[in-house]
Protein backbone atom coordinates (compact mmCIF):
# COMPACT_ATOMS: atom_id res chain seq x y z
CA UNK A 1 0.00 0.00 0.00
CA UNK A 2 1.66 3.08 -1.01
CA UNK A 3 2.08 5.04 2.21
CA UNK A 4 -0.42 8.27 1.39
CA UNK A 5 -3.23 6.00 1.02
CA UNK A 6 -5.72 6.70 4.12
CA UNK A 7 -6.33 3.58 5.75
CA UNK A 8 -9.51 3.02 8.39
CA UNK A 9 -7.95 4.12 11.22
CA UNK A 10 -6.57 7.52 9.36
CA UNK A 11 -9.49 8.10 7.31
CA UNK A 12 -11.81 10.96 8.78
CA UNK A 13 -14.53 9.92 10.26
CA UNK A 14 -17.92 11.21 10.32
CA UNK A 15 -18.93 9.90 14.39
CA UNK A 16 -17.37 10.99 17.10
CA UNK A 17 -16.82 7.46 19.15
CA UNK A 18 -18.75 7.10 22.60
CA UNK A 19 -19.90 4.65 24.45
CA UNK A 20 -23.15 6.03 26.44
CA UNK A 21 -25.10 4.87 29.01
CA UNK A 22 -26.56 1.14 28.68
CA UNK A 23 -30.08 0.22 30.20
CA UNK A 24 -29.91 -3.29 31.48
CA UNK A 25 -32.46 -4.30 28.72
CA UNK A 26 -30.22 -3.01 26.20
CA UNK A 27 -27.50 -5.11 27.82
CA UNK A 28 -29.16 -7.95 28.35
CA UNK A 29 -30.62 -7.92 24.21
CA UNK A 30 -27.10 -7.18 23.03
CA UNK A 31 -25.73 -10.38 25.18
CA UNK A 32 -28.66 -12.34 24.34
CA UNK A 33 -29.77 -11.41 20.67
CA UNK A 34 -26.76 -10.25 18.88
CA UNK A 35 -26.00 -14.11 17.75
CA UNK A 36 -29.26 -14.17 16.35
CA UNK A 37 -29.72 -10.82 14.54
CA UNK A 38 -25.91 -9.37 14.53
CA UNK A 39 -23.63 -9.26 11.91
CA UNK A 40 -20.31 -10.59 12.52
CA UNK A 41 -17.60 -7.75 10.81
CA UNK A 42 -15.16 -10.93 10.78
CA UNK A 43 -17.18 -12.94 8.07
CA UNK A 44 -18.31 -12.61 5.05
CA UNK A 45 -22.03 -13.53 4.50
CA UNK A 46 -24.22 -14.02 1.70
CA UNK A 47 -26.92 -12.04 2.69
CA UNK A 48 -29.63 -14.54 0.44
CA UNK A 49 -28.50 -17.27 3.31
CA UNK A 50 -28.48 -14.61 6.00
CA UNK A 51 -32.50 -13.92 5.03
CA UNK A 52 -33.15 -17.16 3.88
CA UNK A 53 -34.30 -15.53 0.26
CA UNK A 54 -33.15 -13.48 -2.05
CA UNK A 55 -35.46 -9.57 -2.03
CA UNK A 56 -34.34 -6.43 -2.04
CA UNK A 57 -31.90 -4.92 0.31
CA UNK A 58 -31.90 -1.76 2.33
CA UNK A 59 -29.05 0.01 4.29
CA UNK A 60 -29.91 2.49 6.90
CA UNK A 61 -26.51 4.29 7.90
CA UNK A 62 -26.68 5.62 11.43
CA UNK A 63 -30.24 4.21 12.83
CA UNK A 64 -29.83 6.17 16.28
CA UNK A 65 -32.09 3.90 18.90
CA UNK A 66 -33.62 2.12 15.66
CA UNK A 67 -37.26 2.78 16.37
CA UNK A 68 -38.02 3.75 12.72
CA UNK A 69 -35.81 1.40 11.17
CA UNK A 70 -37.69 -1.71 13.18
CA UNK A 71 -41.14 0.23 11.47
CA UNK A 72 -39.86 0.36 8.12
CA UNK A 73 -38.98 -3.02 8.43
CA UNK A 74 -41.96 -4.15 9.76
CA UNK A 75 -44.29 -2.36 7.27
CA UNK A 76 -42.44 -3.64 4.39
CA UNK A 77 -42.00 -7.36 4.78
CA UNK A 78 -40.83 -7.68 1.50
CA UNK A 79 -37.79 -6.00 1.68
CA UNK A 80 -34.52 -6.95 3.80
CA UNK A 81 -32.88 -4.30 5.93
CA UNK A 82 -29.25 -3.78 7.03
CA UNK A 83 -28.85 -1.56 9.74
CA UNK A 84 -25.42 -0.24 10.71
CA UNK A 85 -24.67 2.31 13.82
CA UNK A 86 -21.65 2.53 15.82
CA UNK A 87 -22.87 3.28 19.73
CA UNK A 88 -23.83 0.49 21.76
CA UNK A 89 -27.13 1.58 23.07
CA UNK A 90 -28.60 2.27 20.34
CA UNK A 91 -28.08 -1.38 18.94
CA UNK A 92 -28.91 -2.72 22.25
CA UNK A 93 -32.61 -0.84 22.00
CA UNK A 94 -32.98 -2.11 18.22
CA UNK A 95 -32.06 -5.72 19.05
CA UNK A 96 -35.24 -5.43 21.86
CA UNK A 97 -37.20 -4.45 18.92
CA UNK A 98 -36.56 -6.98 16.79
CA UNK A 99 -36.93 -9.69 19.17
CA UNK A 100 -40.39 -7.74 20.77
CA UNK A 101 -41.75 -7.70 17.52
CA UNK A 102 -40.70 -10.97 15.89
CA UNK A 103 -39.03 -8.67 12.79
CA UNK A 104 -37.59 -11.57 10.65
CA UNK A 105 -36.35 -9.27 7.81
CA UNK A 106 -33.23 -6.81 9.93
CA UNK A 107 -30.27 -7.31 10.79
CA UNK A 108 -27.50 -5.29 12.45
CA UNK A 109 -24.05 -4.19 11.88
CA UNK A 110 -22.04 -2.40 15.32
CA UNK A 111 -19.59 -0.77 13.28
CA UNK A 112 -18.40 2.01 11.28
CA UNK A 113 -21.01 2.42 7.75
CA UNK A 114 -17.53 3.42 5.50
CA UNK A 115 -15.97 0.03 6.12
CA UNK A 116 -18.91 -1.62 5.99
CA UNK A 117 -19.74 -0.89 2.52
CA UNK A 118 -16.71 -0.54 1.43
CA UNK A 119 -15.59 -4.29 2.69
CA UNK A 120 -18.90 -6.05 3.42
CA UNK A 121 -21.53 -5.49 0.86
CA UNK A 122 -21.04 -7.10 -2.75
CA UNK A 123 -20.74 -4.39 -5.32
CA UNK A 124 -24.23 -3.48 -7.55
CA UNK A 125 -26.03 -5.23 -4.86
CA UNK A 126 -28.22 -2.67 -2.60
CA UNK A 127 -31.73 -1.61 -3.51
CA UNK A 128 -31.69 1.48 -1.78
CA UNK A 129 -29.40 3.50 0.90
CA UNK A 130 -30.96 5.89 3.35
CA UNK A 131 -28.75 8.22 5.80
CA UNK A 132 -31.56 10.04 8.20
CA UNK A 133 -30.37 12.75 10.38
CA UNK A 134 -26.46 12.27 10.50
CA UNK A 135 -24.94 14.66 12.77
CA UNK A 136 -24.63 17.49 10.80
CA UNK A 137 -20.90 18.72 11.77
CA UNK A 138 -22.55 22.51 11.84
CA UNK A 139 -19.50 24.02 12.46
CA UNK A 140 -17.25 24.92 9.25
CA UNK A 141 -13.97 23.53 10.36
CA UNK A 142 -16.06 20.67 10.87
CA UNK A 143 -17.53 20.40 7.68
CA UNK A 144 -14.72 17.54 6.92
CA UNK A 145 -16.18 14.73 8.90
CA UNK A 146 -19.39 14.85 7.22
CA UNK A 147 -20.48 11.93 5.81
CA UNK A 148 -22.09 12.64 2.60
CA UNK A 149 -18.70 13.88 0.22
CA UNK A 150 -17.34 12.95 -3.14
CA UNK A 151 -15.74 9.57 -2.41
CA UNK A 152 -19.10 8.42 -0.62
CA UNK A 153 -21.06 9.30 -3.85
CA UNK A 154 -18.59 6.97 -5.74
CA UNK A 155 -19.28 4.66 -3.16
CA UNK A 156 -23.16 4.73 -3.53
CA UNK A 157 -22.60 4.18 -6.92
CA UNK A 158 -20.41 1.02 -6.65
CA UNK A 159 -22.88 -0.81 -3.91
CA UNK A 160 -25.85 0.67 -5.49
CA UNK A 161 -28.00 -1.82 -8.43
CA UNK A 162 -28.79 0.15 -11.33
CA UNK A 163 -32.11 2.68 -10.36
CA UNK A 164 -31.07 2.11 -6.44
CA UNK A 165 -32.29 4.96 -4.73
CA UNK A 166 -29.78 7.24 -1.76
CA UNK A 167 -32.53 9.01 0.48
CA UNK A 168 -31.01 11.16 3.03
CA UNK A 169 -33.02 13.13 5.28
CA UNK A 170 -31.59 16.26 7.37
CA UNK A 171 -33.35 19.20 9.89
CA UNK A 172 -30.04 21.30 8.86
CA UNK A 173 -30.85 23.53 5.83
CA UNK A 174 -27.20 23.81 5.08
CA UNK A 175 -26.53 20.04 5.22
CA UNK A 176 -29.42 19.66 3.12
CA UNK A 177 -27.61 22.50 0.35
CA UNK A 178 -24.06 20.52 0.74
CA UNK A 179 -25.61 17.05 0.02
CA UNK A 180 -27.61 18.34 -3.06
CA UNK A 181 -24.74 20.05 -3.98
CA UNK A 182 -22.40 16.87 -3.49
CA UNK A 183 -24.57 14.86 -5.20
CA UNK A 184 -25.82 17.16 -7.77
CA UNK A 185 -22.43 17.71 -9.22
CA UNK A 186 -21.15 14.25 -9.05
CA UNK A 187 -21.40 11.58 -12.22
CA UNK A 188 -24.15 8.76 -12.26
CA UNK A 189 -26.92 9.57 -9.73
CA UNK A 190 -29.79 11.56 -11.04
CA UNK A 191 -32.35 13.91 -8.75
CA UNK A 192 -35.78 12.17 -7.98
CA UNK A 193 -37.09 15.58 -7.62
CA UNK A 194 -39.56 17.52 -10.08
CA UNK A 195 -37.89 20.49 -9.21
CA UNK A 196 -34.23 19.42 -9.08
CA UNK A 197 -34.12 19.88 -5.40
CA UNK A 198 -36.09 18.33 -2.49
CA UNK A 199 -38.53 15.91 -2.11
CA UNK A 200 -41.55 15.03 -0.23
CA UNK A 201 -41.24 12.71 2.63
CA UNK A 202 -42.07 8.94 1.23
CA UNK A 203 -44.66 7.18 3.01
CA UNK A 204 -41.82 4.73 3.54
CA UNK A 205 -40.18 7.02 5.91
CA UNK A 206 -41.75 7.30 9.06
CA UNK A 207 -41.64 10.51 11.41
CA UNK A 208 -39.30 10.43 14.68
CA UNK A 209 -40.68 11.74 17.68
CA UNK A 210 -37.56 14.03 17.44
CA UNK A 211 -39.00 15.43 13.96
CA UNK A 212 -42.35 15.73 14.66
CA UNK A 213 -41.47 18.01 17.94
CA UNK A 214 -39.32 20.05 15.41
CA UNK A 215 -42.52 20.07 13.28
CA UNK A 216 -44.57 21.54 15.98
CA UNK A 217 -41.85 24.27 16.56
CA UNK A 218 -41.98 25.25 12.73
CA UNK A 219 -38.63 23.36 12.01
CA UNK A 220 -37.56 22.35 8.53
CA UNK A 221 -36.96 19.16 7.38
CA UNK A 222 -35.10 18.11 3.48
CA UNK A 223 -35.39 15.21 2.31
CA UNK A 224 -33.16 14.72 -0.61
CA UNK A 225 -33.61 11.71 -2.97
CA UNK A 226 -31.09 10.20 -6.11
CA UNK A 227 -31.28 7.27 -8.32
CA UNK A 228 -28.24 5.34 -10.01
CA UNK A 229 -27.87 5.69 -13.24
Amino acid sequence: MNSTTPTFTQRIRSFVPRQGRITPGQEFSLENYWPEYGLDTQQQYDFAEVFGRDAPMIVEIGFGNGESLAEMAATNPDKNYIGIEVHRPGVGHLLMKIKQENITNLRIYNHDAIEILENYIPDNSLSGVHLFFPDPWPKKKHHKRRIVRPSFNDLLIKKLKPGGYFHAATDWENYAEHILEILSTAKGMDNTSSTHDYCERPDYRPLTKFEQRGIRLGHGVWDLIFTKV
